[in-house]
């Protein structure tokens, strides 16, 4: 298994190349046609967005290995658990409403939860810090069913520990927080989400899984070859959605320009969550909070991101807010390096960020 410090290292290493030579359109183009190749990656859509405006769009390798496809800046991946941050700001939607509170417990809105679940609160569940496992024992990959279902099935679930002790990523938290935006708001979830979010800027590309359609097949990289991975049939508010880099980029578009959140949405947000003991832990509603490059030391440059992996896909959005930079990454292999996609992006719309990939570098070779 390819470990988070792996990826950042190649993230570092993708940087250093490009560090080395002068970075122009073309020599991006051909680092990512051989990083594909190299990294046995079918296909990768790249945007970068620059204070509210889309920069650069490209598409690079086969997207239908069988019929030999190329990729187009409009193909449609699934984007895995990117989807968190689309029900984080469902919440956040809902709390701009005053429908909502961060601090409401989890039994208002689900009143049949175990008395176990009582002291979970909004924010327990968007920081994955309420105790609840990462997967409900009622979840079945290829069994298509309410999502109440899969969060009853949880219920005599002991949690692991006293909520907000602990940070440990659950999608079953984000199946409770889906359950909250369908209770509060009075529609499932995902219409929401489509009537505040996707249809207000255009995002027609950007659906649930299990309407998907026109989709890239989604591969992995076994024994040598590529396969064809697992399809599965359960809709996971967890890893929800399909779309496309220019989808994508109108969403990164948005959060540059405080549209649809509140600047002060996005603040709390963007928020390392504070635990019981009064620490920190680098995660805040639906986003990861890091330095650039991600995965190791402090080089002083914010990063705000967040991956998703779901079978045959690997997926990235990333911030950096103080150079009004947004980055996105899809790809059709689920473990593909995507932070080394956007770190070479990232480095030539943001050249002062060479700086910090070679203090992240110079750290790494020290013993």
């Amino acid at each position: 298994m390819i470990t988070a410090m792996r990826i950042a290292l190649c993230a570092v290493q993708a940087l250093v190349l490009l560090a080395a030579s002068s970075v122009r359109a073309d020599s991006l183009d051909d680092f990512y046609g051989r990083f594909l190749k190299e990294r046995n990656i079918p296909s990768a859509t790249i945007a970068v967005v620059k204070d509210g405006k889309v920069v650069r769009v490209g598409a690079y390798g086969t997207a239908d290995l069988e019929r030999g496809i190329a990729p187009q800046p409009s193909t449609v991946y699934k984007i895995g658990s990117v989807s968190k941050q689309f029900i984080a700001a469902g919440i956040m939607l809902l709390v701009q409403d005053g429908r909502v509170s961060l601090d409401d417990m989890i039994r208002r809105y689900i009143p049949a939860a175990p008395a176990a679940w009582q002291a979970i609160t909004l924010r327990h569940l968007l920081t994955h810090t309420s105790g609840l496992v990462r997967e409900s024992p009622g979840f079945e990959a290829n069994r298509v069913q309410p999502d109440l279902n899969v969060i009853q099935a949880s219920f005599a679930t002991p949690l692991q520990w006293r909520p907000g002790d602990k940070y440990d990523y659950s999608n079953l938290g984000y199946y409770a927080l889906a359950e909250v935006i369908r209770v509060a708001s009075g529609k499932p979830w995902d219409r929401f989400l489509d009537e505040r979010i996707f249809s207000p800027l255009g995002m027609t590309s950007t659906r649930t899984t299990n309407v998907d359609r026109d989709r890239v097949p989604g591969y992995v990289w076994t024994n040598g070859r590529h396969a064809k991975a697992e399809d599965w049939a359960a809709l996971r508010p967890s890893g929800a959605f399909v779309s496309t880099v220019l989808d994508m980029a109108k969403w990164a578009a948005a959060l540059q320009e405080d549209r649809i959140l509140t600047a002060s949405s996005k603040t709390t947000m963007w928020t390392r969550v504070t635990l019981n003991d009064g620490g920190t832990f680098p995660y805040g509603f639906g986003w990861e909070l890091d330095d650039f490059p991600p995965g190791g030391s402090s080089t002083g440059v914010r990063l705000v991101r967040h991956e998703g992996t779901i079978p045959g896909f690997r997926g990235v959005i990333a911030h950096f807010p103080d150079h009004g930079l947004g980055v996105i990454a899809l790809t059709n292999l689920d473990r593909a390096q995507v932070d080394a996609l956007v770190a070479a992006a990232a480095i030539q719309f943001a050249p002062e960020l060479r700086a910090a990939a070679l203090r992240r570098w110079t750290a790494a070779q020290l013993p």
